[in-house]
């Protein structure tokens, strides 16, 4: 008797888990209009926009569009690197960062872990939020997926480096460069490239400019993963160390 309740309880879970994948696979994004346009706003702008507003704030959004071909190498490799080095192996997910991201969670009790790819950053900023939640992660994971299935790895990477957080109101790549270093992307220094790739998993609670915490660490350990892929030199790495000391 209570094995046959199990079983019928547990084709029931699955019934409603399959249910619920076809009820968001249906009300996923069109992603076809990114091959050739870039989108005019992203869910996270707005987001900030309303979370400012809740607050009787007026937020200042600052975003300007940039070619890829105009963002530093070196700042493309700081960036991949650091968020997601297996960009251009990978179809949307690394697995294998997955694994390891739900392991953590499972032993922490609650969403904390990170092992999201580029793809997946870019589909949360155009069209989620930042809740953990494991319906969003889901959602992250499909319109991954699809984005992946239509647009090319330039165009991804070009989408994100263009989107994503680098301060309050400051989105894309050339918005950052010029906000906190007056200067058009493709002039940063090392310096300013690993200080900005360094921002990125924590846009609002670190600043590129001050020498401490998070951002001294970081900035430093992209510096380390650059010169060990030989993306800089003994000489580049040795001086820009002393830069963020």
């Amino acid at each position: 008797m209570i094995r046959s309740i199990l079983r019928l309880t547990a084709f029931v879970v699955i019934i409603l888990f399959v249910l619920s994948i076809i009820l968001i696979y249906g009300s996923l994004p069109d992603v076809g209009a990114l091959k050739t346009a870039n989108p005019k706003s992203t869910a996270f702008i707005e987001l900030r926009k309303k979370q400012a507003s809740q607050n009787n704030k007026k937020l200042r959004i600052r975003q300007r569009w940039v070619s890829f071909k105009s963002i530093p190498k070196l700042f493309r490799q700081s960036v991949r690197i650091s968020e997601d080095a297996s960009f251009y192996k990978h179809e949307g997910v690394d697995f294998d960062e997955l694994k390891e991201a739900i392991r953590r969670d499972l032993e922490d009790g609650r969403l904390s872990r990170g092992g999201s790819t580029i793809t997946q950053q870019l589909a949360k900023n155009l069209y989620l939020s930042e809740d953990k939640t494991f319906v969003r992660k889901i959602k992250e994971y499909l319109i991954a997926r699809r984005l992946e299935k239509t647009l090319t790895k330039y165009r991804i990477y070009h989408l994100y480096l263009n989107v994503i957080e680098f301060g309050p109101g400051i989105f894309g790549v050339q918005a950052a460069a010029n906000y906190y270093f007056r200067k058009h992307v493709s002039e940063l220094s090392l310096d300013e490239i690993v200080r900005l790739a360094a921002v990125i998993p924590r846009p609002l609670q670190v600043n590129p400019t001050r020498n401490k915490g998070w951002l001294k660490w970081k900035a430093n350990w992209i510096l380390k993963k650059l010169k060990k892929y030989n993306y800089i030199s003994d000489e580049q790495f040795q001086f820009n160390k002393l830069v963020l000391e």
